[in-house]
């Protein structure tokens, strides 16, 4: 059973996600945070498909991120997922926080994906 806190998430999750949709023009931007990585995928909604992920597992941002803090690191992601957007030629989506409050290192994810070339 997840943990009071878990659950409050999960509800502000569901109250967010009846307003956000990605389509094919506007793909969905959605983050998963857990205690150590951030995880961040670029979702069509209405095919249900993937169109680009990064975390901080992938090789190139792990090697670079041993004297990096986690915010820091969150926004590596974020560059480095809209790096992939833009060469699969998507400018613009909609960002789900997923339910975590946009502060700290989802900020800092956003932030990167902004500086990174992407518009939401």
């Amino acid at each position: 059973m997840p943990s009071q806190n878990e659950q409050i998430r999960l509800r502000r999750k569901a109250s967010i996600r009846k307003r956000v949709h990605g389509t094919t023009e506007r793909p969905r931007l959605s983050v998963f945070r857990s205690a150590k990585h951030i995880y961040a995928q670029v979702i069509d909604d209405t095919t249900s498909a993937t169109l680009v992920s990064a975390s901080t597992l992938l090789k190139e941002l792990s090697a670079a991120g041993d004297d990096k803090s986690k915010r820091e690191m969150a926004e590596l992601v974020g560059a480095s997922i809209a790096k992939a957007c833009l060469a699969k030629g998507i400018t613009k989506v909609v960002f789900d926080r997923n339910g975590y409050i946009y502060h700290g290192r989802i900020k800092a994810l956003a932030d990167g994906a902004r500086a990174g070339g992407l518009d939401f």
